[in-house]
């Protein structure tokens, strides 16, 4: 019953989309005012669509298997937890969600926007219908979640037990929100284009879902970083993964057109640069889309693999982009005061240059994910791009980058002369003596690092003293400034302390090193709901005296027939002590990694702090400049 409502339920949300578009068409030419009817029939789309993905979780919570969803990925013996998470932990209900997310915004969007004017407003409904149109015929065409089996098998097949975890339940809602949320500044922005509306008052007005985007996005990486990190047995941040890299890459766009925005609110500059990169950012958030569900990316994180379906999306994808550069190219127009020459130190300029730095990183990113798909069609030969390739091409670039953001907010609008240059040099000194008694104590290579550490010091520094002189003054830029040298700081300090063991051990037996004992004292065996876990104890000893007790462990599931690592990590402000153990060929043995990441949770911190910038920028407004 709860799939007959959510798929009926689908085909009234499309039938409302072509309604909405109709009366769309009529306002825009016969009425002065917003014509409230379209408020109410988004309004009416929205809880069919809420009612269609309630369908979704009432037929998950019930093993439903009948509804071929909830037979691809549950089970009866899944906890409650995991069946009502399982429902966007696959490929037609992640889309579901999708859509979901995509009404809901249109929907606030257009309460929020009653001051804006009203064919920026109806043409932003337009827009962002055909995208909420394309995903319903997506849906109910490919991948309807509510597609029926006969006869009803009796148990499902199961969940995939690396999703079955807190951390990814919560994870892809939060980073559709930010995915989504770039929507809606599409739409926004092609609808400001199409009526020359792109002004001050209107980068004031997108400022705000710019940052709803960015937050949502930002937290939802943070989510998917730490699964990773304790899930998958990795020990580390970030790997690089095509998958990480897709969220990457609007995370990027996005973080250089909020920046774009500020110019555009203040001094009306990088009009084409806001067009470009909302355009942007929304075409990298579906085409991670397009990768993830296409099979074509080889990761851990994919859940899908039919290229009918990515095919699908492609052709949407480039659809969207020919309409958007249409737009673009016949609508778009440049203020006259664009043409403003930017002097070279002033604070647009700087923001200029941090946008290329981005674009550059971006690219870089992009080039990195895509080439190995391009150099398997065109030559069948496989390779995977790695952290040296990242590494390699982005930490020269970081240097520059880290300080232009240290000087930049101390610049004026328009013209600068650099006033108080003596706190600048004071502090640029202070970084450079502490990163080279960094160097010498670490005894790493000296050059590239010790500027890398001067420049992540300087941006430390220079934030955390405007903390306490400026007070509540651009208080949110100094938050997420100090939070991303937090991060850099962090990340080079796991870097270059992490220490790692890897060895084969069976019960009983000791490792034994200059500084370090590992010893397997025992296996216990023990049943849960929908597993079975093997818990190794391992005792670690440093110059004999006992600092841990890791008790990671092998959970070995059923439904479907899967054994996973599950890490043991025992974490203080200073560093984790990761541990991890898989079976070997003879089953007497076990494989140990046990390592060291110092700063791990600093890593973690500072992402929240960076997001809490956001969040503050959002609620206090009135303490910008």
């Amino acid at each position: 019953m709860a799939s007959l409502i959510g798929s009926y339920s689908l085909f009234f949300s499309l039938g409302f989309s072509v309604l909405i578009l109709f009366f769309s068409f009529k306002n825009l030419k016969n009425t002065i005012n917003f014509d409230n009817k379209l408020l109410s029939l988004t309004f009416l789309q929205l809880l069919f669509i809420i009612l269609s993905f309630f369908g979704l979780i009432i037929a998950f919570i019930n093993s439903d298997f009948s509804n071929s969803t909830v037979f691809n990925h549950s089970h009866t013996t899944k906890p409650l937890f995991y069946k009502i998470s399982g429902t966007w932990g696959n490929h037609e209900g992640s889309l579901l969600l999708w859509l979901l997310v995509l009404t809901l915004f249109i929907f606030l969007f257009l309460i929020s926007s009653k001051k804006q004017p009203k064919k920026y407003r109806v043409l932003t409904l337009l827009f962002q219908q055909i995208i909420i149109i394309g995903f319903l015929i997506f849906l109910i065409q490919t991948s309807n979640p509510f597609a029926q089996i006969y006869p009803v098998p009796s148990e499902g097949l199961g969940l995939n037990p690396i999703l079955q975890d807190p951390a990814l339940a919560i994870h892809p809602p939060i980073l559709y929100l930010g995915y989504v949320g770039s929507s809606i500044i599409f739409s926004s922005v092609l609808a400001a284009s199409s009526t020359n509306y792109i002004s001050k008052e209107w980068a004031k007005h997108i400022k705000q879902w710019i940052l709803i985007s960015w937050i949502f996005l930002t937290l939802g990486i943070l989510l998917g970083s730490i699964w990773a990190y304790y899930e998958l047995g990795w020990g580390g941040f970030w790997f690089w993964d095509p998958v990480e890299n897709v969220s990457l890459m609007p995370w990027l766009a996005l973080t250089t057109l909020f920046h774009c925005v500020l110019v555009l609110e203040k001094k009306l500059l990088l009009t084409s640069w806001v067009v470009i990169l909302s355009i942007a950012t929304f075409t990298l958030s579906m085409s991670g889309t397009f990768l993830v569900r296409s099979g074509i990316l080889n990761s851990v994180h994919t859940f899908a693999n039919d290229p009918e379906r990515g095919l699908y999306i492609l052709i949407f994808l480039f659809t969207l982009i020919f309409l958007s550069l249409f737009v673009f190219f016949f609508f778009h127009k440049t203020d006259g005061q664009n043409n403003t020459s930017f002097f070279w130190l002033s604070k647009e300029t700087s923001i200029l240059i941090n946008n290329w730095f981005m674009m550059y990183f971006l690219a870089v990113v992009l080039i990195g994910t895509i080439y190995p798909i391009f150099l398997d069609v065109l030559t069948s030969q496989k390779i995977s791009v790695g952290p040296p390739f990242y590494h390699k091409l982005i930490i020269p670039f970081l240097i520059p980058f880290l300080l232009a953001m240290a000087i930049g907010p101390k610049l004026n609008w328009i013209k600068s002369n650099l006033q108080n240059k003596s706190h600048l040099l004071l502090l640029f000194a202070i970084s450079l003596i502490l990163s080279f008694l960094i160097i010498r104590i670490l005894e790493i290579s000296f050059l590239v690092n010790t500027i890398l550490f001067t420049s992540a010091f300087y941006l430390f520094f220079i934030t955390l003293r405007d903390f306490f002189i400026k007070g509540f003054k651009n208080l949110a830029q100094n938050i997420a400034h100090f939070g991303f040298s937090l991060l850099i700081l962090s990340i080079l300090f796991n870097n270059f302390l992490s220490t790692e063991v890897i060895t084969n051990l069976k019960v009983g037996e000791t490792y034994k090193s200059d500084e370090l004992t590992i010893n397997f004292e025992k296996i216990e065996k023990i049943k849960k709901q929908n597993f079975e876990a093997i818990i190794g104890k391992f005792n670690v000893k440093s110059d004999n005296e006992l600092v841990d007790i890791l008790k990671p462990e092998l959970r070995i599931y059923n439904q479907p027939n899967i054994v996973t690592s599950e890490a043991d990590i025992k974490t203080n402000l200073l560093s984790d002590k990761f541990m991890t153990m898989n079976l070997v060929q003879n089953q007497e043995y076990f494989n140990i990694r046990y390592q060291i990441k110092p700063f791990m949770i600093w890593i973690w911190f500072s992402v929240i702090i960076i997001s809490f910038g956001g969040l503050f920028s959002f609620f206090k407004k009135k303490y910008e400049n």
